[in-house]
């Protein structure tokens, strides 16, 4: 819901967030380190037991629901975007978007992806709202479905699922895309 009324917005302006707002952030990064976690877990369990076409399936199903689940869990919005998309169901708004192509340049200028997060309080019409977004790398895990080089029947899956995808092509260490995480702040 916060996501469509930031497209919405009009007034999409962020302000300054303060020394108070440390907690918030604190909290959207146990968020995402609970959620990776459990995403990185699964992806891994279902790759060594099943292989990279099982694993494609099981991503497809079970990420969303996963992020549904930890959302609903913590009251928070969270979601996983990207500039280069699979699903185009998660689409970055205007704030993710100039937020990543930060994150991009961050990385080009040699920060280590691992440290790359981002938080601002943005005014909408509908109130204040915390956006936090955490970079996420590619690690050689990842290359079996998001590398340059894909195997044949990786390749026809992915089309299947995902006909418009544009998440290859990638190299261990790359950006990949980033979580997103925001709350409705009381007023």
């Amino acid at each position: 819901m916060v996501r469509f009324l930031l497209l919405l917005s009009l007034a999409v302006q962020p302000c300054v967030a303060s020394a108070s707002n440390q907690s918030l952030e604190a909290e959207a990064r146990a968020i995402v380190k609970e959620l990776a976690h459990s995403l990185k877990s699964t992806v891994k369990a279902t790759m060594k037991a099943s292989g990279p076409v099982a694993t494609i399936e099981v991503c497809k199903i079970l990420a969303p629901e996963k992020t549904a689940a930890v959302a609903v869990q913590h009251g928070w919005d969270v979601g996983r975007t990207s500039l280069k998309l699979r699903n185009p169901a998660n689409r970055p708004d205007a704030w993710e978007q100039k937020t990543q192509l930060a994150f991009k340049e961050r990385t080009i200028a040699g920060e280590a992806i691992s440290q790359i997060d981002a938080s601002a309080i943005i005014k909408t019409d509908s109130g204040r709202v915390f956006r936090y977004m955490k970079a996420i790398g590619v690690g050689k895990p990842c290359l079996s479905c998001h590398g340059a080089k894909l195997k044949d029947p990786v390749a026809k899956k992915l089309g299947a699922l995902y006909p418009d995808d544009n998440a290859r092509g990638y190299t261990a260490g790359q950006l990949r895309g980033a979580f997103t995480l925001s709350r409705q702040l009381d007023d």
